[in-house]
């Protein structure tokens, strides 16, 4: 009997309502199902992340971004009906919900404009894929390598190992370059203007064989030597190495200007600099010899 009444106790203090929403009353068991569930629907975005993630490496391969962009989707797809079918079961009524929902959405939207604009734009970083975890881009003048992406910012690494957060509106409403969206290929180019006296032909040829020398370099795209403009003081050439990694592009950039400098001081052609000749009028000449005469 006593057990009997213990069981009927505990019954009605699990039933006993603590709070209404919306008219709903909820019990400590609706708390316990809604918890259950919502872990519940962890567990399940787990397994599912790996069904697709195993999916996709046979068919992306090696795309790390590529996969983890679209995992996160997938998580957050998996919690977001979750929580849905956990607030069915507490006896929230989905419907009024969504109509309070769009009332204190539109209330809030004006105090959390932003946020709400970083949290789309991550929404259509995800699903476009544009940008992903490893990619190597450009925003506003600094190069950075994607660590990772959230909903709201994305976090990058700068080349001075600096950790930048970026909102995610600034990626998907402003330009920005991905070097590594098709493929890791990057062009350096270096400038140098050689004397008007030099041998042209010469010039092009160290040039080519200098560009040509490097290791480092994209060996199936040739170098690209080219003459740029007939300068007031030089002849300027320009000269393009693809690059297997952007990622270093500055290291590479002064191994070709290093290499460019001794290439040319080796063959003995001049590196012209910027040059003024001053032709003075006859009267003028004469005037100043007359000076130096009566000094």
């Amino acid at each position: 009997m006593e057990w009997d009444s213990v069981r009927e106790w505990a019954g009605r203090e699990l039933q006993r309502p603590l709070f209404s929403i919306a008219g709903t009353e909820v019990s400590i068991v609706s708390v316990i199902a809604f918890v259950l569930i919502i872990l519940f629907s962890f567990v399940i975005s787990i397994i599912v992340q790996r069904a697709v993630k195993h999916a996709l490496k046979s068919r992306l391969g090696q795309k790390e971004g590529t996969v983890a962009a679209i995992l996160r989707l997938v998580h957050y797809v998996v919690m977001l009906i979750g929580l849905g079918i956990a607030l069915q079961t507490i006896g929230v009524d989905m419907n009024a919900l969504f109509a309070a929902g769009a009332i204190f959405a539109i209330a809030i939207g004006f105090a959390m404009q932003n946020i709400v604009q970083n949290f789309v734009s991550g929404i259509i970083l995800l699903i476009e894929r544009s940008i992903k975890p490893g990619d190597i881009i450009e925003v506003d003048g600094k190069l950075l390598t994607v660590v990772q992406m959230g909903i709201r910012t994305t976090m990058g690494r700068s080349l001075h190992e600096e950790n930048l957060i970026i909102p995610n509106s600034m990626l998907s409403q402003s330009s920005v370059k991905n070097f590594t969206l098709e493929n890791e290929h990057y062009w350096i180019g270096s400038q140098v203007g050689v004397a008007y006296s030099s041998d042209i032909k010469n010039v092009i040829e160290v040039l080519t064989e200098t560009a040509r020398k490097f290791s480092w370099r994209v060996m199936d795209k040739a170098p690209n030597v080219l003459l740029t403009e007939f300068g007031s003081s030089s002849v300027n050439f320009e000269v393009w190495v693809a690059i297997p990694n952007p990622w270093r592009k500055r290291f590479f950039l002064s191994e070709l200007n290093k290499a460019i400098w001794f290439a040319l001081q080796e063959a003995k052609i001049t590196i012209a600099f910027p040059q003024v000749d001053v032709h003075l009028d006859q009267n003028v000449t004469d005037s100043v010899r007359s000076i130096g005469k009566t000094g």
